[in-house]
């Protein structure tokens, strides 16, 4: 059991679960930490134990939330659509940003190497395309319209592959193993920062409109009311990085961490906010759209 990399405790009566695999080549460890602040977050909202837990897709975690073995969940827009409109009963509450006056969002970019032909996503008629999973906002669903309305069929035009995560994408254009990747609009930077792939090697060609960031969805099927909504109010006035500091979570602000690097902390979302997931579904028909009412 992690919880929130600090020593197991024998009661556990929240249990926050989120998937290691979006985005990030995090370690089910380094995930754990970086989520640490947020269960004290949580802990300190309900006075209950939170056990952290990473889970290797997105799949399991609806599955989780469904039997009623997960209260707390980090999801993906998508896969929090794909829960939602497949009868799960969740809330959106919250979602992460870098400043407190910014929006909760980001984009899907499709990249190519450094000096390719390819200048658009017209050009990726017959070429291999890794994308990152099925149920990925940015790596598998927004792209697939791009690819539409680039006047291409992303499951006949084009021979996809499935990377398995943003970095994972990435790194297989960089190597070759495709033509064109899809990603986060934050991966890149990321992997040039790590020193795994050169500044300047790999190129975007097509950038998304915004998304709505990644939802923080509890689970009304499992959840006091009071726990929803104390966990509501906390992750909406407390989760951020000077509150942790006046709360005695974190020391300062700048050795506070949060989540996928998250700059400020998280601001109020609402289940409309991603009725633009649903809109992409409905122009797409992509296969991992049908659990979508």
């Amino acid at each position: 059991m992690v919880n929130g990399g600090v020593e197991p405790r024998t009661v556990v009566s929240t249990k926050l679960v989120i998937s290691g695999r979006y985005r990030s080549s995090e370690s089910s460890q380094s995930l754990a930490g970086s989520f640490e602040n947020v269960v004290q977050v949580i802990e300190q909202a309900t006075g209950k134990t939170v056990e952290f837990q990473s889970a290797s897709d997105y799949a399991s975690v609806i599955e989780g939330q469904r039997a009623g073995q997960i209260d707390i969940v980090s999801y993906g827009p998508f896969s929090y659509v794909i829960a939602k409109d497949s009868d799960v009963d969740l809330e959106a509450v919250v979602a992460p940003v870098n400043a407190e006056d910014e929006s909760p969002s980001y984009t899907a970019l499709a990249y190519v190497k450094q000096g390719s032909d390819i200048s658009s996503l017209e050009d990726a008629k017959g070429k291999k395309v890794c994308f990152v999973e099925a149920a990925s906002t940015s790596g598998y669903l927004f792209p697939s319209e791009g690819l539409m309305e680039a006047g291409l069929n992303p499951e006949t035009d084009i021979e996809p592959v499935m990377a398995g995560g943003h970095d994972a994408s990435l790194l297989a254009l960089e190597s070759g193993q495709c033509e064109i990747a899809f990603a986060h609009d934050a991966m890149l930077p990321t992997l040039e920062r790590t020193g795994q792939i050169q500044e300047g090697a790999l190129e975007p060609v097509w950038e998304s409109a915004g998304i709505t960031e990644d939802p923080i969805a509890l689970n009304l099927s499992t959840l006091d009311p009071e726990d929803v909504d104390a966990i509501t109010t906390a992750m909406r006035e407390r989760a951020n990085k000077e509150a942790m500091v006046e709360d005695g979570i974190c020391d300062s602000v700048d050795d506070c961490i949060l989540p996928e690097e998250t700059e400020w902390g998280y601001v109020s979302v609402a289940d409309s906010d991603y009725d633009s997931i649903r809109e992409v579904c409905e122009a797409t028909a992509a296969d991992a759209c049908r659990s979508v009412g």
